[in-house]
């Protein structure tokens, strides 16, 4: 039986689509709202990955050790705002503390048992929708120019073994073999056979959005302006023209501004953006032929072939959501691909940039409000916002609908921090 009131999805990118969708395939009386398109915000510019291995810890010693280096050179993978770290200091100081090694191996439980399903659970999901097509059945090739580099990334090896995730290493000829186009100074690559990709990251939100209405859900444009409540819990959404939507259940997911929302009603969650870029190169001449999604994790950039084209992209830029963006982080990432990919041309090209939710301790919040009844939080998925979508949407789902997720939610829950 559904309730009298619907549930309230606030947020029409990848977290708020999945959850909405879920909800409403299960029969629920479901509105997504957001103020824009769905999909074209932040989840738009998305690098199309699933990356199953990427849920390691990011303040861990070798993140610590380049730091100082880093932060000295506008080309490094990590840079930031000399100004705007003063005032992140404090994100920064629970980033440090995240890295004690007993917090490490916590946090690094809690993401694989996220990404350990993720590509299951996009699967099922694509199944489910008859839109398979989505998902490329190509992988990725993890790439590593000298003997050294390869040596300093054996600890992502090691995360995959300790979780039992597939992995294949590959050496000249062998490599060559699989990848013709890659530079042949790239000495060795890691083949991860469980990291696909979807075929065009926008039409995946909307094709999720577009199952979510075929279920009887509802898309309205409208901007939050504050979550109503009393003593019993959540009461009504009103939006900034005045409208008021009475419910029961609000999800809020969206992204950076998610953080606003939970200060207003009383909770904190502490989010910084990491602002990413990408260069989609429609014409990209010999490199059309590539095969395989590239990872190179010295370099903190991706190239994968989606959206009609080739998508490089990448980076972590800490200068909050007012800077102008720094279209040199974008270039950058070409002539790093450029090397990778000597045949690789860069014809009729569009530049993005956006903020990607990122807490300091790399894993998301999915949650519980720890003070309202009724109201709950998913955000901070950082850079794999993609490959945890559809799990979110069936985790967000459980919670909300009282049942028992099929994963300890412990870890995600608002008031950790």
């Amino acid at each position: 039986m559904q309730a009298a009131h619907p549930i309230i999805v606030v947020g029409a990118g990848l977290a708020g689509v999945g959850i909405a969708r879920e909800l409403a395939a299960r029969g629920e009386k479901v509105i997504l709202l957001d103020k824009g398109e769905p999909g074209r915000g932040t989840s738009f510019g998305n690098m199309a990955s699933i990356a199953v291995n990427g849920f390691d810890a990011a303040s861990r010693p070798s993140t610590w050790k380049n730091l100082p280096r880093w932060m000295m050179n506008p080309q490094a993978p990590v840079t930031a705002d000399p100004l705007y770290a003063v005032k992140m200091m404090p994100w920064f100081l629970r980033f440090l503390a995240a890295g004690r090694p007993k917090r490490i191996r916590e946090i690094e439980d809690a993401g694989a048992s996220l990404a350990t399903r993720a590509l299951g659970d996009i699967r099922s999901l694509l199944d489910q929708m008859a839109a398979s097509d989505l998902l490329s059945e190509a992988t990725c090739l993890q790439l590593y120019e000298t003997e050294k580099a390869f040596q300093d990334g054996r600890g992502n090896l090691e995360l995959m073994d300790r979780y039992g995730l597939k992995y294949e290493v590959l050496v000249g000829p062998a490599l060559r073999e699989r990848e013709p186009l890659l530079n042949p100074a790239i000495l060795k690559a890691v083949l991860l056979p469980q990291n696909h990709f979807v075929t065009d990251p926008y039409r995946y939100v909307s094709a999720i959005v577009a199952d979510m209405q075929k279920h009887g859900g509802e898309l309205m444009n409208g901007e939050l302006a504050r979550v109503e409540r009393d003593i019993r819990g959540v009461t009504a959404v009103i939006l900034k023209d005045g409208r008021r939507i009475e419910t029961d259940r609000v999800v809020i997911a969206m992204g950076m501004q998610t953080a606003d929302i939970a200060k207003a009603l009383d909770e904190s969650i502490p989010l910084e953006t990491e602002r990413g870029y990408h260069t989609q190169i429609m014409a990209p001449g010999g490199a059309a032929g590539l095969r395989y999604s590239l990872i190179w994790p010295e370099r903190a950039f991706m190239v994968t072939p989606t959206a009609g084209g080739i998508r490089v992209g990448g980076s972590v830029e800490m200068a909050g959501l007012t800077r102008a963006p720094n279209w040199r982080r974008a270039r950058i990432l070409v002539e790093h691909a450029k090397f990778a990919l000597p045949s690789l041309d860069v014809g009729n090209t569009t530049e993005w940039m956006g903020h990607r939710p990122a807490t300091p301790d790399t894993i998301p919040v999915l949650s519980a409000s720890a003070k309202t009844k009724g109201l709950y939080y998913s955000t901070g998925h950082g850079h794999l916002g993609l490959t945890y979508s559809a799990t979110t949407g069936i985790l967000m789902a459980d919670m909300i609908m009282g049942r028992t997720p099929p994963v300890d939610m412990t870890p995600f829950r608002i008031d950790r921090f």
